[in-house]
């Protein structure tokens, strides 16, 4: 027995050309001549027995396949089952290559199994041939279709059309559901139907544990099935006598509805589940022409194009969130009785799907996240680049490729720094520079722009901090005014200076060192929090107004930090704190993701409690202020730092990182 296959490189064409292996004979499938070489490739899931399938040069979008005339007689009369799969279930694309694909390479296919004489042919179709009927679509329904506007819809009919109408020989056609991965093993080849939404759940899983009930969408049915039941199912009813002329419906017969199907994937990937679904059904008492009035309006375009982009959906799919057509498939089920082919439950293998789905598709594992891949070959600014988290920055940013310039008053640290990534190879200039002088700032922009044309990172590191409380700064109101001088006012300066430059360039990346005292409210420190929080507020604001810029700001708010900055205050030598290194991989985590802030677990932990209970943590925190002393310095004597207690050093340990 002979076969002819069509698309037999696609998902469901090489797994059921393995299938027909096994029934002895040959089969031939038709490759384009530059496709050749990736025969190697499906010699893994035919096996052995991958001698006896044939080559047959050709071409779809051609007159009879463009098969030559020698394989046309060769052929003739030896094909006792023809497969056409070669079928574009692309959503995205438009009217005019969902016809060339589906319908034009169908019109083809029939004409090259006319020529032939072919046995039987057979034609995979989709349930989208019912388009958008309401109600239930039997086997044998075809021209009750309705509502098949969209181009993919119309594109599957026309192509069964020409099988019904024009082809004079023996046909049978299999109209599969949403095609999905293999229910033993998960394999998928492509992002598609439900695939388009593991990214939304991913993204929520992170934001939420996974035993907070959540509010979703609820939709019409959605007709999943795995590829091996379509491949079984398509092998067996293919064999069996007295079927053409029938339709086969390749669907499960207990459908999910889509709010079902999410919470069945959230389920597998460990994400929250819908407590509450809303029923999209409601939006259709909207008129037609108030929804897509909206749509058309410039700012809800634009948000909804950043939102759908960012979680890789198609805006095709919302077409058919509702789609309210059931699929009868007693005919299919008739015939596959005493086989053990059935769709599997969804529940029973999703997670399969979604383990697939994230160790091998998930868009993310082809996005270059190493520092190397962000940062080579870019020229990256770093202030405070002389000493504690600004040096350790430069160090890593330079060994991943970077060109960094240094940017701190002290010039022989500046050199020493800047000696250290030239002699392990890497690319740094020094610029001395006082950020508190605005003047001076300017200058340094100039100088940049003149020779290196610009930046891609700016890491606005340097800073001062005080530690004093407010009752001994009553007189010292310049704390307030340096602080900020430096902390707000020179990042603000140096970001604003070279901002012009990266819209120009349509990219950019500022890094705000911010601190966890803005979260925690730390007493004490309400001059170096107080400049702090305003760059954070800052940057909020920068963000919105240049997202559709490529530009983006991410604020770290920094724990306590080994650096020269809190030396003077023996006490913190006593109290748990960071590295610098550690604080620079916290820097190169935001190069390389792009978040809008990074925070560790308590820093977000007090700031969400603070919102929560204000009250309950400025009694906490004053506890701190009574408990810690000041120092030395801050009272203005000079008898010797107090050292720290049992109590003081039990207490930092279980509120790491805050600044007391």
């Amino acid at each position: 027995m002979n076969y002819f296959v069509t698309g037999a490189f696609d998902f469901v064409g090489s797994r059921l050309v393995a299938k027909l292996l096994q029934h002895g004979g040959t089969v031939y499938i038709l490759v384009q001549k530059q496709s050749l070489d990736n025969l190697e490739q499906l010699q893994e899931i035919w096996g052995l027995q991958s001698d006896r399938v044939m080559p047959i040069i050709g071409d779809l979008t051609q007159a009879h396949l463009g098969v030559c005339q020698k394989d046309l007689g060769n052929l003739k009369g030896e094909i006792n089952h023809f497969f056409h799969l070669a079928v574009n279930y692309d959503l995205t694309k438009d009217a005019e290559n969902q016809y060339f694909a589906n319908v034009e390479g169908t019109r083809h296919t029939l004409e090259f199994a006319e020529t032939i004489e072919t046995g039987c042919f057979h034609h995979l179709s989709s349930i989208a041939a019912a388009g958008m009927y309401d109600g239930v679509f039997r086997e044998d329904m075809f021209e009750e279709a309705t509502g098949l506007k969209h181009p993919y819809f119309s594109a599957i009919h026309d192509s069964e059309t020409l099988v019904r109408r024009q082809f004079n020989r023996p046909w049978r056609i299999y109209r599969p559901g949403v095609i999905v991965g293999d229910s033993q093993n998960g394999e998928m080849d492509k992002i598609d139907g439900p695939y388009y939404l593991f990214k939304l759940i991913q993204k929520v899983r992170r934001i939420f544990p996974p035993w907070m009930p959540t509010i979703g969408l609820e939709g019409g049915h959605w007709n999943i099935i795995p590829v091996d039941f379509v491949v079984n199912a398509m092998d067996c009813i293919a064999h069996l006598d007295g079927k053409d002329g029938h339709c086969f419906h390749l669907t499960d017969p207990n459908p999910h509805y889509l709010g079902e199907v999410l919470n069945i994937f959230a389920q597998a990937g460990h994400a929250p589940t819908m407590a509450i679904r809303l029923n999209a059904r409601m939006f259709g008492f909207i008129p037609s022409y108030v929804i897509d009035g909206l749509a058309k309006v410039a700012p809800i375009r634009h948000i909804t194009k950043q939102i759908l982009q960012d979680l890789g959906i198609p805006k095709e799919l919302f077409q058919f969130i509702n789609k309210p057509t059931r699929f009868d498939c007693r005919e299919t089920t008739k015939a596959l009785q005493g086989t053990d082919i059935k769709v599997p439950p969804l529940e029973d293998y999703a997670w399969k799907l979604w383990d697939y789905w994230e160790r091998y598709m998930d868009p993310d594992l082809f996005v270059d996240h190493s520092l190397k891949g962000k940062v080579n070959r870019r020229v990256a600014m770093v202030t405070g680049g002389s000493s504690g988290i600004g040096k350790a920055t430069a160090l890593k940013l330079a060994s991943a490729g970077a060109t960094v310039l240094l940017v701190a008053r002290d010039e022989d640290k500046l050199r020493e720094t800047r000696d250290e990534i030239q002699s392990h190879g890497g690319c740094a200039y020094s610029y001395s520079c006082d950020l508190t002088d605005m003047t001076a700032c300017d200058r340094l922009v100039k100088q940049v722009m003149e020779k290196h044309g610009g930046i891609d990172f700016l890491v606005n590191n340097a800073g001062r901090s005080i530690r004093r409380s407010i009752a001994l700064s009553y007189d010292r109101f310049h704390d307030f005014e340096r602080t900020m001088q430096l902390n707000y006012f020179g990042s603000l300066r140096m970001t604003m200076g070279f901002l012009p430059s990266m819209v120009k360039q349509q990219h950019g990346h500022i890094i705000n060192i911010s601190s966890i005292g803005v979260l925690t409210n730390a007493p004490r420190f309400s001059a170096y929090v107080a400049s702090k929080a305003a760059l954070d507020a800052f940057s909020r604001c920068a963000g919105a107004e240049f997202t559709g810029e490529g530009i983006h700001f991410t604020t770290i708010n920094m724990p306590l930090v080994r650096t020269p900055m809190i030396a003077p205050t023996k006490l913190y030598q006593s109290v748990p704190t960071i590295n610098p290194e550690d604080a620079a991989d916290l820097v190169a985590e935001a190069i390389i993701y792009q978040p809008k802030r990074i925070v560790t677990r308590l820093g977000k932990t007090m700031w969400i409690a603070y919102a929560i209970a204000p009250k309950l943590i400025e009694i906490i925190m004053n506890t701190a202020f009574r408990l810690f002393p000041e120092s030395a310095a801050a009272s203005g004597k000079q008898e010797k730092e107090v050292e720290a207690t049992p109590e003081m050093v039990a207490f930092a340990q279980l509120i790491r990182g805050i600044h007391w």
